[in-house]
C-alpha cells in the first residue's frame, strides 16, 4: 500500500468506477480498525452479510441504497449512516456510487 501519509488528496480521485464492478482501495489499515473507499457501479452491491464490528459509511458520490436489518436506507452525498456490529446489511447502487467505509474494531 502507498504511503498516503500528510498528503492532500481528493476523495473521488482515489478510486474509479469500472463497468460492471465494485472497486476498493485500503486507505489506512490498523489492528484497531480500517478505512477504504469504494466505487460501485450502477447494479452493482454487497450481499447482504454482518461484521462483528461497527461500521461507518460515508457516501461520496452518487447514490446508495443500504439495508440494515430489513429497513431500506437511500443515502446520496455528503450523507452517512452507522451500520451496527452484528446486524446484517447490505448495499447496493441504484446509480454509481462511492463511499469511504470506516471500520472501528475496538
Amino acid at each position: 500500500m502507498e504511503n498516503l501519509k500528510g498528503k492532500v488528496l481528493n476523495l473521488n480521485e482515489l478510486v474509479d468506477y469500472q463497468e460492471g464492478a465494485v472497486v476498493s482501495r485500503e486507505i489506512i489499515r490498523r489492528d484497531t480498525g480500517t478505512v477504504t473507499i469504494f466505487a460501485f457501479d450502477k447494479g452493482q452491491g454487497l450481499s447482504e452479510h454482518t461484521a462483528p464490528f461497527d461500521a461507518m459509511v460515508q457516501i461520496i458520490d452518487g447514490e446508495a441504497e443500504i439495508t440494515i436489518s430489513g429497513e431500506k436506507h437511500v443515502l446520496e452525498a455528503g450523507e452517512m449512516i452507522i451500520m451496527p456490529a452484528n446486524e446484517p446489511h447490505a448495499l447496493y447502487a441504484r446509480e454509481p456510487y462511492k463511499m469511504i467505509l470506516t471500520m472501528i474494531k475496538s
